[in-house]
């Protein structure tokens, strides 16, 4: 076993990084021990990790080290090469950038070093301006690499620790939104809070006292730079000397905090000054009155600011009244080829009695963004609409309707008038969700919308049972289902929720005053028949034994081979029980006897069908005991009532042996919340063995994908080890199952059984069943009676055909024709058996297809700390209140009108106010579709952060503003060529800018067929935002300023306008699939290239391809890639010097002519984008004048800034001696870890290179340091 060293002190950030890493690797943690390693180990610093025997060779030392090798070993280092060298990288930023700049603010505030108020001020100030580096690569993200976390959020995380807990102020916080909720999100991680605690963030920066040991929180720790805190934690005594100096420091640092509040009381004027940022957020409404499906207004100007009330008004109902969402939108006929293809994907249908959550509006995200990009290229495309009728979920509804109301029950009513009523609540309350559905931006075809109980569906549904039937498909069988006793019904698996107890615990159960004992096992005893011996065995449902009729035992179970043949005794009754042996019986659990069940146990079950027992069922259908032994007052007891009159009966007999705790899994009714009874009753079965292999085999032979294929090992595993299904509801809202029970009046017929299938026909017609009958029996019509089965179907047999019921199956339709068999299915994987499996199955055997081509299983999603959605969390959220925000009260009125009890609703009122605190700010649709989309990552859960969605609806304002300037600078005179191309007079900037579009179009072209929505956001937010926002639109600034000066700035300009169009037009139309309201708010604004001809709508406009934008130039890319780290460099030295306003001549020293040439060609974009008053390209060899700051912008360019009389020569010198230490330092410590004897066989060769870099590259940097020191010497 692996030992790991670490600090104790609860401050040491490398230890906690060690102790977190190892956290993520629970099958190989290794002891952990605060103490310094033996000194025969030869580790200079803490965290030590000693592998195996402790011998040198298996010895790592060091934060990174250590690290690395546990984040290995539990998979967080990334998932390939890149995601490894990029979980590399944020080491090295951690290490090189947080760390020194973290412990110079931290440090003297834990009294480690002597405190220099000026030095702090500047390191806080070095701090923040980090920070804000990774505020700004955290917006589009949740963890660092990747979608969970790895090792990069480790190392940054605890390198950010201290600050967050010492330094950052919740004013700082503020600032760095992107930052704090990734910090918070990492530190609620379970693996971080076993390390950490719970953190407690700064209010206010003043010293603190640290403490010495951090057992209390479960923290542990150490850094190499952290060695100081602990010596001064756990130093010897202090001489009155130095009390005295630190009661001074002390008496220091109390008049630096008077200061800072005495600052901090100015502040609020100031504060008032940057309070229009807020207008961002500001709700501006449309008030155009436009009757609904008229087109909106677009000739009044665009509001200043984007507002998702004001972009997403009007279009939706325009879109659906064109009819731009249906197959038949722009041609003659559905039937006509199409030498594009056919796109057709029918929703899950959701339940009529449901209400939107974010699981619903991740599903509609995903297959609308599909939809619109298949239609948008051109292909007849259908998604088709539809609702499920939710048996036993709207039944309840209504029951409880009726009972509330009226104070009556279904069965007050009778049958017919209950249907009539759940009709009516459907018609009145049914079609809630399309309109939240149509609120999402949907682009379904309303007018094909089906609901499963509709005259067409049912007719189907009826068609599909009775061909199944007379097949042999489907028959009659008594088994064991599961049954809600409060339903009064058999429930699905997937209606069967798995409560996991870790012991005992009181449940609360519907129908009982008192909560209910569950997770125990109670042992008692079996007299053996005409012996003095006795069984014992153990049960947690002690009150079945009233119908137990055997012991098992395993054959190989040496205690009990006397016993073969034997019987034992039932304690309250004359029942003889045999002892059965049998391999199912676990020899090492108990005393290895099993008491037998069989018919209120699905493995007992199995047993008696084995071995021929008796089966007693004891339970009806409310739960109440029946055909049970004396007493008589058993008889008519509920079930969990009788389970503590057996307990008392057995101990009065002297047969109860022990109760123990005893973990269990225990079967709850996610509708009734009833515990789940296995119970015989007679029931329809579908056979699904050949089946299954049918749908396996569809997949194994590549006639079926299933992506991502990670799901294909459970797709075999459930179709391979299939179970027939029990499709028989004991319902009245439902299908109900077209079979009768026969009796024939005839003495020469002997009457049938219930169970027996060969006395149930179906028919589509009671006098179709009695011809069926009256020739199955060879009678005349006359002397049939029939009675018709009173259960409905399973939902999910209504939804198995749903792909082509829809389409007016079995009937030869034009749609059925056209749209059967659909191209995609997409929905959740957690109903990959309870639908898609069915769905298949039944395709191929009522259709001989399959439904669909490929079936696209989207991740479960979770809150931002990675839990699962509950109510009890106070996590659930409506899409709906992301799309139009909603208060902290407004979020806990939800909760009050909830079913939870007053400790849930509290409990979910402190979730809800940690992780909401100003409730949800409005983001739009487009914004949560975009936040959705760039979430799905092909993995199995997402952790949704509504701050993200936020973010994205930022993105959507600086969208808005940059086609606002983009349309300003075009003019109202603006004419677009007809046709998007190079006329060969294109800048720089416009190659380049059309190389990026190019680039972005192949993508998401690429991305799209593979369902990687994450890419396609990435490329998007990209191009629109860093690329055309962020540089081309400053750097074409001076070209349209100087449009007018002559022929050749005009034409320059005429160019440059044609490119920026082309780059709005074609940007809007890669974005309009996911974000339809912004985009076609922002495309109807544009001028047209052909407007007589182009279409009416971006929905409909074709969606660009790689073969007409197909500029992509990887050189105009990579010249531009060096200019921008030129631009980049130069505008960090500007910062540096705080130069804001003042341009300063610029001179760049390039490593030979080719670069200098690529300089000058960029130097007007390089002048543009870094604020600079000239560019002046030198060569290797040529001077650069005096009094110039250096920075390194790449090993070919060096950039000096000219700051002769601008600014403070003697303290840049200081800063450069700072920054010659610092490099000399880390140059020293790679070239000492690249000098170990076994460096070249333990680190990876990736890593050995990447040091080499590093070493290279910083000894460059060194070189132009003391150059630059030189230069500014020269000047003092």
């Amino acid at each position: 076993m692996a030992t790991l060293y670490v600090s104790p002190h609860p401050d040491d950030f490398r230890s906690l990084l060690a102790l977190i890493a190892a956290e993520f690797c629970p099958s190989s943690r290794p002891r952990t021990i605060t103490e310094d390693p033996p000194a025969s180990l030869n580790a200079r610093s803490r965290p030590t990790l000693v592998l195996g025997t402790g011998e040198s060779d298996s010895v790592l030392s060091g934060a990174s080290a250590v690290s690395w090798y546990l984040a290995l070993q539990g998979k967080r280092a990334g998932v390939d090469t890149k995601q490894q060298s990029q979980v590399w990288q944020w080491l090295s930023f951690a290490d090189n950038e947080l760390t020194p700049v973290s412990s110079a603010v931290v440090f003297p505030l834990l009294g480690v070093m002597g405190m220099d108020k000026k030095l702090q001020q500047s390191s806080r100030a070095e701090l923040m301006r980090v920070l804000k580096v990774l505020d700004q690569a955290l917006e589009p993200r949740t963890f660092l690499v990747g979608e969970s976390v790895t090792l990069a959020d480790m190392g940054v995380a605890t390198a950010v620790l201290l600050p967050f807990k010492y330094v950052l102020e919740p004013s700082d916080r503020k600032v760095l939104t992107n930052v704090t909720r990734w910090f918070t999100t990492c530190i609620n991680q379970p693996q971080f809070v076993k390390v950490l605690g719970k953190i407690a963030l700064c209010e206010k920066m003043v010293p603190v006292t640290p403490k010495t040991n951090a057992a209390a929180n479960g923290s542990h720790a150490t850094p190499a730079a952290v060695d100081s805190v602990d010596a001064t934690a756990n130093g010897p005594p202090k001489t009155e000397a130095q009390l005295k100096k630190e009661a001074k420091k002390r008496e220091k640092l109390e008049k630096f905090q008077q200061k800072k509040e005495m600052e901090a009381k100015k502040k609020p004027a100031a504060e008032k000054k940057a309070k229009p940022e807020k207008k961002e957020l500001g709700v501006i409404t449309y008030n155009v009155p436009t009757p609904s499906g008229d087109k909106k207004d677009v000739i009044s100007p665009l509001p200043d600011s984007y507002s998702p009330q004001y972009v997403e008004a009007a279009w939706y109902q325009w879109w659906e009244k064109q009819g731009f969402f249906k197959p038949e939108y722009g041609r003659e006929s559905i039937s006509d080829q199409n030498p594009r293809g056919i796109f057709m994907m029918c929703i899950p249908p959701p339940n009529v009695t449901g209400s939107l959550h974010l699981g619903h509006a991740l599903t509609n995200a995903i297959q609308d963004s599909l939809t619109r990009w298949h239609r948008m290229r051109g292909e007849t495309t259908l998604w088709n609409p539809g609702c499920d009728h939710a048996g036993i979920a709207t039944q309840v509804v209504v029951e409880k309707k009726l009972m509330r109301e009226r104070g009556m029950s279904r069965h007050d009513l009778g049958r017919e008038n209950f249907i009539e009523e759940v009709w009516k609540w459907k018609n009145e309350k049914g079609d809630r969700i399309y309109h939240q559905l149509k609120k999402l931006g949907s682009s379904l075809d309303w007018d094909r919308a089906c609901f499963t109980m509709d005259p067409k569906l049912s007719y189907a549904v009826q068609e599909a049972f009775i061909r199944m039937h007379d097949e042999g498909v489907i028959y009659r069988s008594k088994r064991l289902v599961n049954w809600s006793c409060s339903l009064n019904s058999a429930i699905s698996d997937i209606e069967v929720d798995k409560k996991e107890l870790t012991g005992r615990t009181l449940l609360p159960v519907p129908g009982y005053k008192e909560k209910v004992e569950f997770g125990v096992l109670v042992s008692f005893a079996y007299k053996v028949d005409g012996s003095d011996e006795e069984v014992v065995v153990a049960t947690t449902r002690i009150e079945t034994m009233l119908g137990d009729t055997a012991v098992a035992v395993h054959p190989a179970d040496s205690r009990y081979q006397h016993l073969k043949g034997k019987m034992v005794l039932h304690p309250f009754c004359d029942r003889k029980m045999p002892i059965v042996f049998d391999d199912f019986v676990d020899m090492s659990f108990g005393t290895g006897a099993v008491k037998i069940t069989p018919a209120h146990d699905h493995n007992d079950y199995e047993v008696g069908e084995r071995h021929n027992l008796a089966f007693i069922n004891i339970l009806d259908e409310n739960g109440l005991l029946i055909n049970v032994p004396p007493p008589s007052w058993y008889s008519g007891m509920k079930r969990f009532e009788a389970r503590k009159a057996v307990l008392q009966a057995l101990k009065d007999r002297g047969q109860f042996k022990e109760i123990k705790d005893n973990p269990m899994v225990v079967p709850v009714c996610s509708r009734s919340k009833d515990i789940v009874e296995p119970l015989l009753k007679p029931q329809w079965y579908v056979n699904c063995t050949d089946m299954g292999k049918q749908a396996a085999d569809a997949v194994r032979e590549g006639q079926l994908k299933i992506i991502p294929d990670h799901h294909l090992k459970t797709w075999f595993n459930w179709m391979d080890n299939i179970r027939d299904w029990c499709i028989s509801r004991q319902l009245w809202w439902g299908h109900r199952i077209p079979a009768y029970f026969v009796t024939v009046n005839d003495s020469s017929v002997k009457p049938g059984e219930d169970m027996d299938g060969h006395y149930w026909v179906c028919g589509r017609t009671e006098e179709e069943a009695r011809e069926k009958a009256a020739k199955r029996f060879n009678v005349s019509a006359d002397k049939i009676t029939l009675r018709q089965d009173e259960d409905v179907l399973d939902t999910w047999f209504s939804s198995g055909i749903f792909p082509f019921s829809i389409f007016g199956w079995p009937n030869e339709t034009q749609d059925l024709n056209v749209f059967y068999p659909g191209t995609l299915l997409e929905t959740g994987h957690d109903i990959l058996f309870f639908w898609v499996a069915r769905m298949v199955m039944m395709g191929l055997k009522l259709t001989g297809k399959l439904p669909f081509k490929e079936v696209y299983l989207h991740a479960v999603v979770r809150d931002a700390h990675g839990r699962k959605m509950s109510k009890s969390l106070g996590n659930v959220i409506d899409p709906l209140d992301v799309i139009t925000g909603i208060s902290l009260e407004g979020l806990h009125a939800q909760l009050t009108d909830s079913n939870l009890d007053p400790l849930e609703v509290e409990k979910a009122k402190q979730g809800q106010k940690s992780d909401y605190p100003s409730g949800i700010p409005e983001c739009g649709t487009d914004a949560l579709r975009f936040a959705l989309c760039a979430y799905t990552s092909q993995g199995r859960d997402i952790n949704l952060d509504v701050n993200r969605i936020l973010g994205y609806r930022h993105f959507c304002n600086k969208l808005w503003n940059a086609v606002k300037f983009a349309m300003k600078t075009l003019g109202d005179n603006f004419v677009p060529s007809e046709k998007a191309k190079l006329c060969g007079e294109e800048s720089v900037s416009d190659r380049w800018i059309l190389s990026r579009l190019s680039a972005a179009v192949g993508l998401c072209d690429a991305a799209f067929k593979a369902y990687d929505f994450p890419a396609i956001t990435t490329a998007i937010y990209n191009f629109w935002l860093y690329e055309l926002c962020d540089v081309y639109l400053e750097s074409v600034k001076p070209v349209f300023s100087k449009a007018e000066e002559d022929s050749t700035s005009q034409r320059q300009a005429l160019v440059c306008r044609q490119t920026l169009y082309t780059c709005l037009e074609v940007g809007l139309r890669l974005l309009s699939p996911i974000m339809p309201f912004v985009t076609e708010e922002l495309y109807q604004r544009l001028p047209r290239r052909r407007p007589q001809t182009d279409p009416p709508s971006i929905s409909v406009t074709s969606y660009p391809d790689t073969e007409e934008f197909c500029w992509h130039s990887e050189e105009v890319d990579r010249d531009m890639e060096f200019i921008m780290s030129v631009v980049k460099t130069i505008r960090s030295l500007r910062a540096d010097y705080n130069l804001t306003k003042t341009r300063a001549d610029c001179y760049l020293q390039c490593i030979d002519s080719a670069t200098a040439s690529l300089v000058q060609k960029y130097s007007l974009q390089i002048q543009t984008l870094s604020y600079s008053q000239a560019i002046i390209p030198l060569t290797a060899n040529q001077p650069v004048p005096e009094g110039c700051a250096v920075a390194i912008a790449s090993d070919r360019c060096t950039v000096n800034l000219m700051l002769k009389g601008i600014i403070d020569v003697e303290k840049e010198v200081a800063k450069l001696m700072t920054k010659k230490g610092d490099l000399e330092k880390q140059m020293e410590k790679l070239t000492e870890k690249m000098s170990k004897s076994d460096y070249k066989e333990k680190v990876p060769v990736k890593v050995q290179e990447q040091d080499a870099e590093k070493l290279r590259q910083s000894q460059t940097e060194l070189e132009k340091v003391k150059e630059a020191m030189d230069n500014f010497r020269k000047m003092m």
